[in-house]
């Protein structure tokens, strides 16, 4: 008996699956929102740093727009002028929530932007077809994207494969509407080949796409912008406009095409961008499935990812995030070669990819946290991550990194840490090139192998902070850190002279602590403290790196004990973390990045965002779970329209720290296999490992108010640490936490107890 007539089945599949619809229920994919991190804080205690005259509050810069997991063909809404990039300090995002007119749509190919619009236009980048949109009909769900112009009568569908985007505008009746298709500043070129086809190709990345119309063109013409000249007070642009004309190079080349449509006519586009025409052509070929169709398959693709984690309990804010943050997290690193497929390298050779190669990882970023959640969810993907940065350091000669430090190290000794199989052996190679070879990628290396520490220049401390200086008290601590991975890797590797070299330089964090002032300082070249010093100031590339001197000082993940020796014990240490979370932020100088404030401790920024969970070495868990808790809640989601980040998302790097401290746990230091316990906001959280094996985590009692653990047990056994390691939970397992309203000092409090550090508690 069919319990549902055939119309609703398919209604229900097109809009998301039986599950999700019909029954009521709904599953991950439906909670999960990519509209989340595209505004900024809004409460002025939470934010920090007003922004300088003139710029806007940092948002989390996420992208709204539909792409599958881990791929590069990403199409979304641009509401920002990208030729402003001065606004934001040179930090350049298509899409700012709070805005509300709309330049144009995105595509597969860098640059080229897509607008449909009825009657008059401009030649771009002087937009006046600049469009209001209804922030209502603003719709954004895994894989797809929708909003309607009320100017115009335009609604505009976005959906993407692997390859292709997808565009659907549905018009009125009209006889004046045009697509705009435009590429960006630069030598560019575009031409109409048929009445329903136009291809280009863009001077960034050389790059080539080729679009179709699902409806021929009833006329067409091309333009491009001149460089603007001034005459006397006005500024006129010469621009060019061939009405019939074919073909167009130059600044902002691009084509206007003219369609007369009936009320509801809807005209399908589709684009795809590769390395040449003919390859773009075939993608498009092989796309030929219906918007529809396209959607769906991106919403499963979407599905079968998300519910790599499913949660129970929690309010439906929190499930939201949760999925929204989750979905952030698995957006990148980006599949650049798919095995199997064509390889086109720039010295003109070619190869067919024997595996699946991916983008460099952020590692000052994400390497702090995604990349360990992708090891638990997608181990997989982590197996051809290592893969590739191999792959690119026997290209390159050095294994790269990012930013700060060298943290490639981390990764590695991660993976190896947590059972992940590869070849480590070989990748030792191109870690110890970068720690031991001044020409590397290290900067400043030749001084910290001669000092142990790396010098600043003095500077005056203007507001904007400079961009200039060497970051010296950053780098050390950062290459500390690596420096202890590095020795560690050694061991394993039987390198019992690497092993102690590595570690002796693992203590060179200390060389920049000053214990007259108790924090770390910057030292000039002839190794005298910088002065004056304000550990209360942001600062740039100045001795921090985007950080004061109150969160640069947290930054020894790998040696949390050794801090609390240097501040004179666990009291003194505890004494020192209150007044970070407690002291009012009030600098004098504005850093961008310094964003979403408790007391002084900054969530939207790296250098920091562990220390949280720093009361766990400190004798104090109870005082991490209600932190935990406070973050998850005043940085995520607190402003009117429940989109808001601290800060910058920085691939994904900020969404992590939210679904790892969600499900009640996090990374401090990846490179070890161990995760320091917070406290999980859900009743129940189930992660798929892989190989049907589980880890579960239940928090009975569980509530906002019910925030403490009481006690804890690990499959059936009691367990009195607050952490554990992969391999308590490399097999599966179940963690149940008793929760309370109350602290209970007694549970994970004792110094045997503590997470494991370089330096043993005395």
């Amino acid at each position: 008996m069919n319990l549902f007539p055939p119309k609703l089945i398919v209604t229900a599949i097109l809009l998301g699956g039986l599950s999700g619809n019909v029954f009521g229920a709904k599953a991950p994919v439906d909670y999960a929102n990519p509209l989340v991190g595209t505004a900024s804080l809004d409460d002025p205690k939470l934010l920090g740093n007003a922004p300088p005259p003139g710029e806007e509050a940092y948002t989390g810069f996420t992208f709204p727009g539909p792409t599958l997991p881990h791929r590069d063909c990403i199409l979304g809404p641009i509401n920002k002028d990208l030729t402003e990039a001065a606004g934001n300090h040179g930090i350049i995002f298509p899409y700012i929530h709070s805005r509300r007119t709309m330049l144009g749509f995105s595509s597969p190919m860098p640059g080229l932007t897509i607008m449909p619009v009825i009657g008059n236009w401009t030649v771009p980048p002087d937009r006046c077809y600049a469009s209001p949109y209804d922030k209502q009909s603003e719709k954004a769900s895994p894989g797809y994207y929708s909003v309607f112009f009320p100017d115009t009568g335009i609604r505009t569908e976005l959906t993407a494969t692997e390859r292709t985007g997808y565009y659907r505008f549905t018009f009125p009746q009209t006889d004046r509407g045009t697509v705009l298709i435009d590429l960006s500043a630069g030598e560019n070129h575009i031409e109409i080949v048929d009445d329903h086809t136009i291809r280009g190709r863009s001077q960034r990345g050389g790059r080539n796409f080729v679009a179709e119309f699902s409806k021929p063109f009833k006329s067409f013409g091309t333009f491009c912008q001149n460089q603007p000249r001034l005459e006397g007070a006005r500024v006129r642009r010469d621009d060019t406009v061939d009405a019939g004309s074919c073909a167009m190079s130059g600044s902002y080349a691009g084509v206007y095409l003219e369609f007369a449509t009936k009320a509801g006519e809807q005209i399908t586009v589709r684009i795809a961008s590769s390395w040449s025409y003919e390859a773009a052509k075939e993608q498009l070929q092989k796309d030929t499935a219906s918007f529809d169709e396209v959607h769906q398959a991106a919403r499963n693709a979407w599905s079968e990812k998300l519910n790599l984690v499913q949660v129970k309990g929690g309010t439906e804010k929190q499930r939201m995030l949760f999925y929204s943050t989750l979905y952030n997290s698995l957006l990148t690193p980006r599949l650049i070669w798919k095995k199997g497929s064509p390889v086109h390298r720039r010295n003109g050779e070619s190869q067919i990819a024997d595996y699946d190669r991916y983008s460099p990882i952020a590692f000052w970023d994400t390497g702090r946290n995604q990349i360990m959640l992708l090891t638990l969810l997608e181990p997989d993907v982590t197996t051809n991550i290592l893969r590739t940065h191999l792959e690119m350091a026997r290209e390159s000669g050095w294994m790269h990194t990012s930013f700060y430090g060298d943290h490639a190290v981390l990764m590695y000794l991660g993976d190896w840490e947590r059972g992940v199989p590869f070849d480590y052996a070989s990748v030792y190679e191109y870690l110890r090139k970068n720690a031991m070879d001044p020409a590397g990628p290290r900067g400043d290396l030749a001084e910290y192998l001669k000092n142990g520490w790396v010098h600043d220049d003095f500077m005056e401390h203007p507001s904007p902070p400079e961009a200039g200086g060497h970051a010296g008290v950053d780098k050390t601590l950062e290459y500390s850190w690596d420096d202890h991975a590095l020795a560690l890797f050694a061991k394993k590797l039987g390198k019992e002279d690497d092993y102690q070299m590595f570690l002796a330089r693992a203590h060179n964090y200390t060389n920049v602590f000053d214990p007259s002032t108790g924090f770390m300082r910057g030292r000039q070249a002839d190794g005298s403290w910088i002065s004056p010093y304000d550990p209360f100031e942001p600062y740039y590339n100045y001795m921090s790196k985007e950080a004061s001197g109150w969160q640069n000082f947290w930054l020894v993940p790998h040696d949390v004990q050794g801090l609390i020796d240097l501040v004179g014990g666990r009291e003194k240490f505890i004494q020192k973390l209150d007044t970070f979370f407690n002291t009012p932020y009030n600098p004098k100088g504005i850093a961008r990045d310094v964003t979403g404030m408790i007391g002084l401790y900054c969530q939207g920024n790296q250098p920091d965002q562990q220390t949280a969970y720093y009361y766990d070495y400190a004798g104090q868990p109870w005082k991490t779970q209600k932190l935990t808790r406070e973050i998850l809640k005043l940085m995520y989601g607190s402003d009117k329209f429940s989109l808001a980040y601290p800060g910058m998302d920085d691939q994904g790097s900020t969404s992590s720290w939210y679904v790892f401290s969600a499900m009640g746990f996090y990374t401090v230091d990846p490179s070890t296999p161990d995760y320091i316990i917070g406290s999980p906001i859900f009743d129940e959280v189930t992660i798929h490992l892989g190989g049907g094996k589980d880890l579960i985590i239940e928090a009975k009692h569980n509530s906002e108010k019910n925030c403490y653990i009481q006690s804890a047990t690990l499959n059936g056994k009691p367990w009195n640490k607050p952490w554990f390691s992969h391999a308590d939970i490399a097999n599966g397992g179940k963690f149940v936490f008793q929760m309370g309203a109350k602290p209970n000092p007694n549970w994970g409090s004792a110094p045997e107890d503590a997470p494991p550090s370089m330096s043993k508690p005395d």
